[in-house]
């Protein structure tokens, strides 16, 4: 799987771009989406899309990638704590091949350690439960995957 790791975009790359970045939390279920403003100041949540399987989430997302104007997106990789990779971070990158052939957009890979965590942490804290909490999770790791991303390209 070594190979498909030169496909993506690197930070040099996506900072040259001016415009809208969108974010992905690929899930089996749920997909979640955040999208900067175009001067990639703000992250924003835009909510998750659940239609199943990895091609039909691609073209979903790639969907929404046009239609929201983005110039590229950044897809979450899951990784452990020890910076090792499993199954899971081969099928985020198969989703972000799949997405930047839809879209015709550059893909850059983002790690997500933590993201998920930090999510709840803020859940737990506004008290959200439930089935809210399950409907805006997704969304709001998208939406840290994002703001890491946009707070290193100002760096």
């Amino acid at each position: 799987m070594e190979q498909d790791k030169t496909k993506f975009a690197d930070i040099g790359e996506i900072k040259a771009l001016r415009g809208k970045i969108l974010a992905v939390d690929f899930g089996d279920v749920r997909t979640g989406l955040a999208i900067s403003d175009a001067s990639r100041f703000l992250a924003s949540g835009i909510g998750y899309v659940k239609v199943g399987g990895l091609a039909k989430t691609a073209e979903e997302v790639a969907r929404i990638a046009i239609e929201r104007g983005a110039v590229c997106a950044a897809v979450g990789l899951p990784r452990n704590m020890d910076g090792t990779e499993g199954a899971r971070a081969d099928r985020c990158r198969e989703f972000a091949a799949a997405l930047s052939a839809l879209a015709s957009i550059p893909v850059i890979m983002v790690d997500e350690r933590l993201t998920t965590v930090v999510a709840s942490r803020y859940l737990n804290e506004t008290d959200t439960r439930g089935k809210k909490r399950k409907n805006v999770i997704d969304t709001l790791s998208a939406e840290i995957i994002l703001q890491n991303l946009l707070d290193r390209l100002k760096n």
